[in-house]
């Protein structure tokens, strides 16, 4: 609805009223009042006529709905530059001769919280947030959030809030100087009275840029980059951060500026914000599910049970009592169920030794769980997650009880990572009401959640645990049934070639390294030692009565489990493990296994590079997931990116496997498995879609726009 304002044009997008002598300049840019081109037009026409009015001592700038802003549209990039831009935006705010105050409430994010700091001013609500969140993707603040934060605040607090992107609350800002008050009540009444006690007093206009910031210790900035030196590998945005921010210290402000701009529009142009800026969007629309409208409203989950307090149900009970939701959880032996919780203890007192939690939120968290060893006691349970050992039978067994026990209407989940949802549905007379939610391991820390619909689940089923898994801070993507469903069936495919490539001549060491290069925290062999290669070897044994017994399968991993060697809880695995230590060591006695299953299968060893490894493990991948595109298993090609991402460290920088596809070529992957495929066979043949794709030159990208068009 178009709005005209009392005293000037038609604007959609901002507000201009006069509170005596102190003009309120709103943002109305649903649903975040992002600074598109249209928003900052408004604003710069706004503050140009309060500049002109006589009559105007003052402005307040505010934001419509719930924040004040939410920062740049970044669905801008890469399109041509529109002036004004942000930055000059703020350039006419912080030029101003009249006291400028920024009213924030919600969040004041990216662009957002740059607006602000180019105010004289800030007054807060108690539960506004500040917050550049540049570096998550893939960028550095590029409208002066480098340059006047340290100049307000001093470069090492500046640093901690740029190099993590997470925000800071209303009180935290106020200690730090971000902000000169916090105001309850009605926010925009504080600003104006706190912008006329300014001009009463006659107060000096507080303008960031001509702030000197303090000299941090000698050291601390080359300390921050050996603090990153991991975390950011391969990364080039937090590098910038820091050169950024030490320029503040270093260089006048104008020469700094330029180079904080030089920064971001390198950062901007790379492919690795370009990848970032995919998840972000990606992560977002995996939410939306085709043909799942806002009816059936979600069930409010206000209640969970949790059966199994093993590790995975342990992390499962936290990620409900960290969300507020009390959770029973259920154990039939007494003694396992004390050591489940005693596990969770423990796992809070260590977060709250390393400042991460209160001893206040520790107890509340512990509080919010209760053990039993009696199904009974969940029976009002509003969502019943099952995590007991990957075994059909047991489940089903475990579902037949939940079936008896759960009040009706109540969602009975299965934590299974590869079973048939629809065959554990069936032990029950609510298959509409059963549902896969797998998580990750640790499942409190990991941000995946791979939801999967069986035949009869229910719109409504699905729709309540897309929202459960929001407000117990996961991401939720929603995933088709069959073996291994998205994210596993895909990874089966990544560690058979892995397994392949160590029977031809590599050696477990080299394919981590190859893909620890590319960007993964670690390779394959190093994450099954993690994992316990227990669990993978239980599911090989299942499948065995149905594979092919013509395809190609490698018994290396067989060998070493049946030796009793699950990883790093038994101190061996693919790698040996020193006494306390979690480093993998390369063993001779692995080596001697894989050298001797290549001699038993005829399989003359070679050199392998790096080169290979990546190209096998990773476009096998590729072509996995477009197989799992083609048969409808998951819904479009950025459901699978994030499922990756978030679930099995496919590095961010990277996009995701069908992303990464895009980037390099869906013509080249196609052409590179077609001659793999004509040297090791049918488990590398390029997929029709991929064959399709590669024939009609698209990406991957373009199959969702031919869906939502």
């Amino acid at each position: 609805m178009r709005r005209r304002d009392k005293e000037g044009p038609v604007d959609d997008f901002t507000d201009y009223q006069k509170q005596g002598g102190v003009a309120v300049i709103t943002f109305r840019n649903p649903p975040v009042n992002a600074l598109g081109i249209d928003l900052r037009k408004g604003v710069a026409e706004y503050i140009d006529k309060a500049a002109a009015d006589g009559d105007v001592t003052a402005l307040v700038l505010t934001g419509d709905g719930r924040c004040f802003c939410g920062g740049a549209d970044i669905r801008e990039f890469g399109s041509p530059a529109i002036e004004p831009m942000i930055r000059d935006v703020i350039d006419r705010i912080e030029s101003s001769s009249k006291p400028v105050v920024a009213a924030v409430h919600g969040v004041a994010f990216g662009g957002g919280f740059e607006l602000a700091l180019g105010c004289h001013f800030r007054v807060a609500a108690p539960s506004a947030q500040f917050a550049l969140p540049e570096v998550k993707l893939g960028l550095i603040p590029g409208a002066g959030g480098t340059q006047r934060l340290p100049r307000l605040i001093g470069a090492e607090k500046a640093l901690g809030i740029v190099l993590t992107g997470d925000p800071v609350g209303a009180e935290d800002a106020l200690a730090m100087g971000i902000v000169d008050e916090v105001a309850g009540g009605d926010l925009v009444a504080a600003a104006v009275a706190f912008a006329e006690a300014r001009v009463a007093d006659a107060s000096p206009l507080k303008r960031a840029r001509d702030l000197e910031a303090p000299k941090p210790p000698d050291g601390f900035f080359d300390g921050q980059r050996q603090k990153i030196e991991r975390r950011a590998r391969g990364l080039i945005a937090p590098w910038y951060c820091i050169d950024s921010v030490e320029n503040a210290v270093k260089l006048p402000f104008d020469e700094a500026m330029n180079k904080e701009r030089q920064y971001f529009v390198e950062c901007r142009e790379s492919d690795q914000s370009k990848a970032q800026r995919h998840i972000f969007f990606a992560e977002r629309q995996a939410a939306k599910i085709p043909g799942i409208a806002k009816e059936p409203a979600p069930r409010p989950i206000e209640t969970a049970a949790v059966i199994g307090c093993g590790t995975m149900g342990g992390g499962l009970a936290m990620n409900f009592a960290n969300a507020g939701i009390p959770v029973t959880v259920v154990e039939t032996d007494p003694q396992a169920l004390e050591k489940g919780l005693a596990v969770i203890a423990k796992t809070y007192a260590d977060s709250v030794s390393k400042g991460r939690l209160t001893d206040a939120d520790r107890e509340t968290r512990m509080g919010l769980i209760e053990g039993t060893t009696d199904y009974a006691d969940i029976a009002g349970a509003d969502i019943v997650i099952e995590a007991v050992f990957e075994e059909m039978d047991v489940k089903k067994e475990v579902f037949a009880v939940l079936d008896r026990t759960c009040k009706p209407g109540a969602i009975l989940a299965t934590n299974t990572s590869t079973l048939d949802i629809d065959d554990i549905a069936a032990a029950t007379g609510r298959p509409e009401q059963v549902i896969g939610t797998h998580f990750f391991s640790p499942a409190h820390i990991m941000r995946l959640m791979e939801n999967v619909r069986g035949r009869k689940t229910a719109p409504e089923t699905i729709a309540t645990v897309m929202t459960l898994a929001k407000t117990i801070g996961k991401v939720g993507v929603l995933v088709g049934n069959a073996d291994g469903f998205v994210g596993n069936r895909m990874y089966h495919c990544y560690t058979r070639q892995a397994n392949f490539l160590l029977e031809e001549g590599a050696l477990p060491q080299q394919v981590d390294r190859a893909l620890f290069d590319f960007g993964f925290a670690m390779g394959p062999f190093a994450v099954g030692d993690v994992a316990g290669l227990d669990v993978g070897w239980a599911i090989r044994q299942r499948r065995a009565a149905t594979r092919d017994p013509n395809e190609r399968y490698s018994p290396i991993a067989d060998r070493i489990c049946e030796l009793g060697r699950f990883g790093q809880k038994t101190g061996a695995g693919w790698y040996r493990y020193e006494e306390g230590s979690r480093a993998p060591v390369p063993d001779p006695a692995i080596e001697d296994i894989i050298v001797g299953v290549s001699g038993e299968l005829g399989i003359e060893r070679r050199d392998i590079t790096d080169d290979e490894i990546r190209e096998r493990c990773l476009y096998a991948l590729v072509n996995e997931g477009a197989k799992i595109l083609e048969q409808g298993l998951a819904i479009r090609s950025g459901d699978i990116d994030v499922i990756w991402v978030y679930g099995y460290g496919f590095p961010i920088h990277r996009g995701g496997p069908m992303f990464h596809a895009d980037r390099v070529g869906v013509k080249v992957v196609h052409e590179a498995l077609s001659r793999l495929y004509d040297i090791h066979g049918e488990l590398l043949k390029p997929s029709t879609l991929l064959e399709e794709m590669a024939r009609d030159g698209l990406a991957f990208e373009d199959l969702h726009k031919e869906k939502t068009k």
